[in-house]
């Protein structure tokens, strides 16, 4: 039995400037949750961890999950685990996340690594919609196989899709057979986890802004000697920075990706690095 799930998630502010809540509210259809909103910042960030009970998506499984976020609002969504991307005799398993942001809202968008398995047949979509005065930061995190368990990724095909209509737009197809792909110093050099990192606004960025963003993040990769020689920082447009690595497996990974987090919310937003409570679990 194949799943088409849904979650809508919106995110409003309440209450008399400077006093202000962003509260979340959500409807679902299908195994798609959002757990009890936190506010470990205060009233004005609401962190939220969206959870799909039968934990991966097998062939023929559908996620659709869109988010909203109203002016002014803050919102953080996590997971509590990897998406799995689990074998497939032949029909697509589909995540899809569509984000939009009103002018002056922020979005953190930080799901853990998405796990191809090996024979998997999968495509992940991510599209961020950004009105002027809107900014998102967030990250796209992918691990082929299951190294720890010694199960290589050595047949399947995964598609990824990352987009800002009309800003940016990166679409890789990653195919178990293509040796060369996998294993050219100018594929993924026989690396099995690839993340990319954003920080993206609805208007442009002042260059110095944008120079300090880009310059705290390399800061951060040169104290990762694990990634450093696979990991930079690039800005491909003046609304945009982007940080790409490559690494062995998830955790070096993410643990660039969230101290790059810290620096960029400390940098570009004057707000500490509060961490998901549901990441030290």
């Amino acid at each position: 039995m194949s799943w088409h799930a849904r979650l809508q998630l919106d995110y409003t502010v309440e209450g008399p400037s400077p006093n202000v809540r962003t509260v979340a509210r959500y409807e679902h259809n299908g195994p798609l949750r959002i757990l009890q909103s936190l506010y470990p910042e205060g009233d004005a960030i609401c962190h939220n961890v969206l959870v799909h009970p039968p934990g991966g998506l097998v062939g023929g499984d559908t996620l659709d999950i869109t988010a909203t976020v109203g002016p002014g609002a803050h919102g953080l969504v996590t997971t509590p685990g990897a998406t799995r991307f689990y074998r497939s005799t032949g029909p697509l398993a589909l995540q899809r996340s569509h984000l939009t942001l009103a002018e002056g809202a922020r979005m953190e968008w930080l799901p853990l690594e998405a796990l191809c398995y090996s024979a998997c047949n999968a495509e992940n979509h991510l599209t961020i919609d950004l009105a002027p005065g809107a900014e998102c930061m967030g990250w796209d995190v992918t691990a082929l196989g299951l190294p720890h368990a010694e199960q290589p990724f050595v047949q399947g095909r995964f598609v990824q899709h990352l987009t800002v209509p009309g800003l940016w737009l990166e679409r890789g197809v990653i195919d178990a057979a293509d040796e060369r792909l996998l294993h050219s110093p100018l594929g993924l050099a026989g690396q099995r986890c690839m993340a990319s990192m954003f920080f993206a606004a609805g208007s442009a960025l002042e260059r110095n802004r944008r120079d300090a963003a880009l310059d705290v993040a390399r800061a951060v990769v040169e104290q990762h000697p694990q990634v450093a020689a696979t990991a930079g920082a690039t800005s491909p447009n003046d609304r945009m920075v982007v940080l790409r690595v490559l690494a062995p497996q998830v955790e070096p990974a993410m643990k660039l990706l969230k101290a790059v987090r810290v620096a960029w919310r400390e940098q570009l937003w004057a707000l500490q690095g509060e961490a998901p409570r549901i990441w030290a679990m």
